[in-house]
């Protein structure tokens, strides 16, 4: 990367960060952030390779923002970024949310076969990003490759997975009542905690 590269995308960092405080000031001291500037941060980071800034702006996130999920582009930056920080518990939670969010996302960066399950309407847009922004290929992320197999490959994985999908195939046809709001409750539980 060259060095008018990294200026271009510092000044992206910093106009997102100004965006953000001017949003927080026309708010009276919250964050609406309808533009979504704190998702593209991670992003920036990344390319920049400066994971220990993008685990700043993940611990900004949380803070500013406790009760906002994140999308799967977003949750795949965030898992990138622990790793390489070698937060790795944290890395592996992250991961279990990202493919719940997603179950084609990970398949997709490992260049594996996806799961046959329905997809959401977004998600042709979010592996097209993803296969944008990363490849199994590049050496930057062969490691991280490398930890997302054993980590997908792992007992506790598989298990919340099949689960997952289970539960995610009933939903299809079950009716509004008791039995879906179990079901609803209980894939809450697995993809969060």
């Amino acid at each position: 990367m060259t060095e008018k590269q990294v200026e271009s995308i510092k000044l992206k960092i910093t106009k997102y960060k100004r965006a953000l405080a001017a949003d927080k000031r026309m708010w009276g001291g919250q964050y609406h952030d309808g533009q979504g500037n704190r998702y593209k941060i991670t992003a920036e980071y990344i390319k920049l390779q400066d994971y220990k800034e993008g685990l700043k702006h993940l611990k900004w996130f949380d803070t500013n923002f406790p009760d906002d999920g994140g999308h799967p582009i977003f949750l795949f930056e965030a898992t990138l970024i622990l790793f390489m920080c070698d937060k790795l518990k944290e890395a592996e939670e992250k991961a279990h949310i990202t493919f719940f969010s997603n179950t084609y996302l990970l398949d997709t960066f490992l260049e594996k076969e996806t799961l046959q399950f329905q997809k959401a309407e977004d998600s042709d847009w979010e592996l097209e990003m993803l296969a944008k922004k990363f490849t199994y290929k590049k050496a930057d992320y062969n490691d991280f490759a490398i930890w997302m197999e054993t980590v997908l490959q792992s007992r506790t994985f598989l298990d919340k997975a099949n689960e997952f999908i289970e539960i995610e195939q009933k939903l299809l046809t079950e009716p509004v009542g008791r039995t879906r709001d179990k079901l609803v409750n209980r894939l809450y539980k697995i993809s969060y905690g």
